[in-house]
This record gives structure tokens, C-alpha cells and sequence, in this order.
């Protein structure tokens, strides 16, 4: 009886306790109504710009995403045209500092670039992140203000983008196209682009073909048999491979032997520059393309530009130069790059830092040896994605362990959507054959649910290389009366930043002016020394006009110490400058 009286009283009860609670609901203290949401930890809190980081955006898109940066956020950045590329396309850069002090050229510079390989989609997809994570956490992250306030960043997102659309809008594979869309005749036959590849089964992907064949040198993989590895050195094969998906489209008995573009436009920079028989993909000359030379010329408009960051993929490596052995790098800029590739790879896991010639393959003209070489900047070339990403742990970096690993994540993490089963078709010349194999948006790039991730790690490694640009600043300040009217300053000019205010290779090659500290508003400036040492130990005298003082640069996480011996003044200020580390100003107060 008790149980049912029980349950009786929760059948009549039920609608008093529903309105009770209801009416808790309803009148919480208004406060809580107003609180933020939980914060999630990296992410801007309140963007004015929408986006979303787990998806790949065209060229109109990223437009849009630029130009609604620009509108929302005018007196943090600046969106202009490098110039236009060989289809017409405007080759967008968005300068990103805080206005109303410094002029742009005035603050240490960094410039980032992406998708000069126009099929490395992630490198924009990074490049537009770190433009946008700036620009919504600039009032509320203290880091990212003061990195605004104190640097100028230039961000290229699409150094290619006629290839970034024929990418993601035509038949293509996830290895093409890597170069831009400027004819080049690659078979040196007196056309130009009239052999691309092709799609057969109008997939929108470019695959393998195959044909089955017992003298064929492939065989299907025993747990994934849609996947061909090599046979056995003694075992009989069963396919045999015929390249990727095309015809003969110009009779002359190949196949797929002169696509769109078909250059490298990364061996097109001027130094080390090699003819395209010495290196292949360097075209004509040195920045024969449009997009580089547009680069090109604003970097050189700007030596204010001390660090430099180009995305590419794939292979997860922080590549530095030199591309050749005959451009060896200054033993004390390498330690500043080994330090800052030490904090890379710490902040992006499976990472390697890695040298170009030694680690990977010669390469002449390339960009990172232009800029080093010849503009003096810290850069290094990130190459994004690493197969350990697939099930976060190391992975043998072998050819068919890691195409294994991809078999497997296509299998259990894409639900087989990575790849295009075999089907027959007919081929003009090859009579019955099949296609299939990887779809072109997976394989050098991430699928779209490990994009975001990406994005973020790689940005957060261009702030911390950005940070460490050099950046001069007055420290202590002594004004002593002397003898005989005499007024003795004292200052020190500190650079608290990993970089020298001058790479070794600039002053080596005198690629910007010395830096300089000058006394103002003294009548006669008796004496100008300059010193490494507080004590000043050894020091320097500048007899010609010792008011303004040259330091030749300012080491890293390092000072240079200068004193002056005055006659006569009435108001008193020192300034000092340097090309690629910033200013700075003070007026003194004389005792």
C-alpha cells in the first residue's frame, strides 16, 4: 500500500513539481543570463570576423575572409595588391600592426608567405588563420597586443592563386598543380601546354591507371587489395602501372608530358639561380614569374623585414637553407636558427628541422636563399602535415609504411572515403584499362577535421619567431655633471630578442646601414664612445660626429653601452635606430 500511495502521490505531484521547477528556471538572477560562455582556451572570445578552419577556401572566398578583415579591423590592418598574376587574379597582402604610432617600415618586419605550390592548399589555409587570429585577439590577448604594437606583420596567402583554383575547382591529384599557369612549353616541342593529364571517369580526381598484366611489377596489398605495391624481387607481378590518368593529346606517342604551368616557381628567386638544365622548373630567368616578381619587389621596398616564414607541405619538416653547398650560412646566424627551430619543434609534434641540401635535395633559386643571402632574414620553410598526425604517434617514414598508415586512417578515420575504387574504362590508345587511387584532397593535405588543429600549432610558431625579431630599446640612462661644465651621458641600448639586430650575413654583406644612437640637442659634443661592456672596457671613440654614435648592431639577448661628454645644452634626448630592429626615444632630465 505504501508503494502505491507512493506512486499515486508522483502521479498527482508530477505537475506541481514541473511548474516548481520551471519557475526556478525562470527566475535565476539575471546576471547569470549576461555570463560568457565557457572559454575555450586558444580561440579569439568574441570574433568579429566568422569563420571556419576546418575546410579549404577558394580564391573568392579568401577574398571575402580578407576584405571582411580589412573592413572590421581598419586600424589593425591593411589590405593592398602585390600586383596581379598571369590569369589576372590580385596576389592579396594584408599588413598587420597596430596604427597610429610607428610608420610600417619603422618596426621590425616579418613577412609570411603561402601557396607558391599552389596544390599545398593547407599553406593559405594557415597563412589565413594566423592573419584572422590576430587581428579578433588583439584586445584580448596581452601577448598578441603587444606583438601588434611593437611589429609589422606582411601576410601573402595565395602566392599562386591561379593554380590554387585550377587545384580545387578541375580534375587534378593532390600532387598538382605545383606550379603556376604561365605557358611553358615542357617537351620542347613548340607548344605549350597542349599534353596535361586528363580525367577518364570524370571524378573530378586525376588517378592511376592500370591494366592487368602477369609481366606487370605490381601486385595488390593482401589487406587492402584495392591498394598496388611492389611484388617481391621473385614473385610474379599482376598489374602493371601506365601512369596517371590521360591521353596522347598531341599525337606524339606519350602521354601527360606537357600540363599547365609545368616550372617550379620555387627556383625562380635570384640567388643561386641555375638554368633549367641544371635545375629543373627554373624558367627563364630569375623572377621571370609575375607572382614572384610582385613578391619580390616588396620585400626589397621593405628592409625593415627581419623574419620570414613560407608554407608549404608536405612532410612535416622546418626547413632552413642553404639549397647548395656552395651557400654556406654564418655560423652565428645558425645558432640563432637552431634555437628558433629547437622551439619550432617542440610546438609542432613529429616535426624535424632539417637543412635543404643536406637533409632533402640541392636547390637553386630558391626563396629561403634569397631572403637569407641576399635581404639578411631569419627564414625557414615549414612543410606542413607529417604522417604521425594520422594516429599521433612516430611513424617510419619509409614510402610503404607510410602509405600502409594511410590504407589504415582511409579505412577506420575516413570511412573509406579517401580513395577511388578501380573501374574500367577505354582508353584511346590502351583499349580497356582501369582507373583509380587517392582522391586529390587528402594525402599531402589533411582532411578537414585535422585542418584547425594545424592551423593554430603553425601560427603559433610564426608569433613566437615574430616575437624574437630584434627590437632596440633605451635601458638606464645616467646624466653626470663632469668638471669644467662638462655634462657625461650615459646610456645603454638593449635588444632583450633571440635575433641580432643585424644577421651576420647582412653586415657581412652590408645588406642594411648600422645601427645608430644620437644625442640631441647639445650644443658640442665633446666625446663618443661606444662600448660591449657597462664598465666600458676597451671602448670605442667615433671621432667623426660623435653625436651620433654607430653601433653596428645590437647582438641578441644582448647591449652595447655609449657615452657622451657634453658642452653646453638646454634640453637633451636620445634616439636610436636601427633599419631591422626598431626605434626608440627618450627625453633626459639633467640634474
Amino acid at each position: 500500500m505504501r508503494r502505491f500511495a507512493f506512486g499515486t502521490y508522483l502521479q498527482t505531484a508530477r505537475p506541481l513539481v514541473a511548474a516548481a521547477f520551471l519557475g526556478l528556471i525562470i527566475t535565476f538572477p539575471p546576471a547569470l543570463a549576461g555570463e560568457p560562455p565557457y572559454p575555450v582556451m586558444g580561440a579569439p572570445p568574441s570574433p568579429r570576423v566568422q569563420a571556419t578552419w576546418n575546410r579549404y577556401h577558394d580564391y573568392q572566398e579568401a577574398t571575402r575572409l580578407l576584405r571582411e578583415m580589412a573592413a572590421k579591423h581598419p586600424r589593425l590592418c591593411r589590405l593592398e595588391s602585390l600586383g596581379r598574376s598571369y590569369q589576372g587574379r590580385e596576389i592579396w597582402l594584408l599588413t598587420v600592426t597596430e596604427r597610429g604610432g610607428d610608420a610600417d617600415v619603422l618596426k621590425p618586419g616579418f613577412w609570411l608567405d603561402a601557396g607558391i605550390h599552389a596544390n599545398e592548399i593547407q599553406a593559405t589555409e594557415v597563412a589565413l588563420y594566423t592573419a584572422w587570429f590576430l587581428l579578433e585577439s588583439y584586445e584580448s590577448n596581452k601577448k598578441v597586443h603587444e606583438l601588434l604594437r611593437d611589429r609589422v606583420l606582411y601576410i601573402v596567402p595565395m602566392l599562386s592563386p591561379d593554380s590554387r583554383d585550377a587545384h580545387l575547382h578541375t580534375p587534378q591529384s593532390t600532387h598538382t598543380p605545383r606550379s603556376g599557369q604561365v605557358p611553358f612549353d615542357d617537351d620542347r616541342d613548340g607548344e605549350v601546354d597542349e599534353d596535361g593529364w586528363d580525367d577518364l571517369d570524370g571524378d573530378g580526381n586525376i588517378t592511376l591507371m592500370r591494366i592487368a598484366d602477369p609481366n606487370g611489377r605490381y601486385k595488390p596489398q593482401p589487406q587492402y587489395p584495392e591498394w598496388l605495391i611492389p611484388a617481391e624481387p621473385d614473385e610474379p607481378g599482376q598489374y602493371r602501372i601506365l601512369g596517371t590518368e590521360g591521353y596522347d593529346n598531341d599525337g606524339d606517342g606519350q602521354i601527360n608530358e606537357d600540363p599547365p604551368g609545368g616550372y617550379d616557381p620555387n627556383r625562380n628567386w635570384p640567388w643561386q639561380w641555375q638554368p633549367q638544365y641544371v635545375q629543373a622548373g627554373a624558367i627563364l630567368y630569375p623572377l621571370a614569374l609575375p607572382e614572384n616578381r610582385a613578391a619580390a619587389e616588396f620585400i626589397l621596398r621593405h628592409p625593415n623585414i627581419v623574419g620570414a616564414q613560407s608554407f608549404h607541405n608536405f612532410g612535416g619538416m622546418i626547413l632552413r637553407g642553404p639549397g647548395s653547398e656552395d651557400s654556406p650560412y654564418a655560423p652565428d646566424d645558425i645558432q640563432v636558427f637552431n634555437a628558433l627551430a629547437a622551439k619550432g619543434e617542440t610546438m609542432l609534434p613529429g616535426y624535424r628541422y632539417m637543412v635543404i641540401h643536406t637533409d632533402l635535395y640541392p636547390v637553386y633559386g630558391g626563396e629561403l636563399d634569397w631572403l637569407y643571402q641576399m635581404r639578411g632574414v631569419f627564414c625557414f620553410t615549414t612543410e606542413l602535415f607529417t604522417p604521425r598526425d594520422y594516429f599521433g604517434r612516430p611513424v617510419d617514414r619509409t614510402i610503404s609504411l607510410r602509405e600502409e598508415q594511410m590504407r589504415e586512417f582511409d579505412r577506420y578515420l575516413l570511412l573509406g572515403q579517401g580513395y577511388v575504387p578501380w573501374k574500367e574504362v577505354n582508353h584511346p590508345q590502351y583499349g580497356k584499362i582501369e582507373v583509380g587511387g587517392a582522391v586529390k584532397s587528402w594525402g599531402r593535405q589533411p582532411p578537414s577535421f585535422m585542418l584547425e588543429e594545424e592551423c593554430h600549432r603553425n601560427m603559433a610558431f610564426v608569433l613566437y619567431h615574430a616575437e624574437q625579431m630584434p627590437l632596440v630599446r633605451l635601458g638606464q640612462v645616467d646624466v653626470q655633471h663632469e668638471p669644467n661644465g662638462l655634462l657625461r651621458v650615459t646610456a645603454v641600448v638593449e635588444n632583450r630578442r633571440l635575433m641580432p639586430t643585424r644577421s651576420a650575413i647582412d653586415r657581412q654583406r652590408k645588406i642594411t646601414p648600422p645601427d645608430r644612437v644620437a644625442l640631441e640637442g647639445a650644443e658640442k659634443v665633446i666625446l663618443g664612445l661606444v662600448s660591449d661592456s657597462p664598465f666600458f672596457e676597451n671602448p670605442r671613440e667615433q671621432k667623426e660626429n660623435p653625436a651620433e654614435l654607430e653601433l653596428e648592431y645590437v647582438p641578441g639577448m644582448a647591449a652595447r653601452y655609449v657615452r657622451w661628454y657634453v658642452e653646453g645644452h638646454e634640453k637633451l634626448g636620445i634616439s636610436v635606430h636601427s633599419t631591422k630592429g626598431g626605434s626608440d626615444r627618450r627625453e633626459l632630465d639633467i640634474p
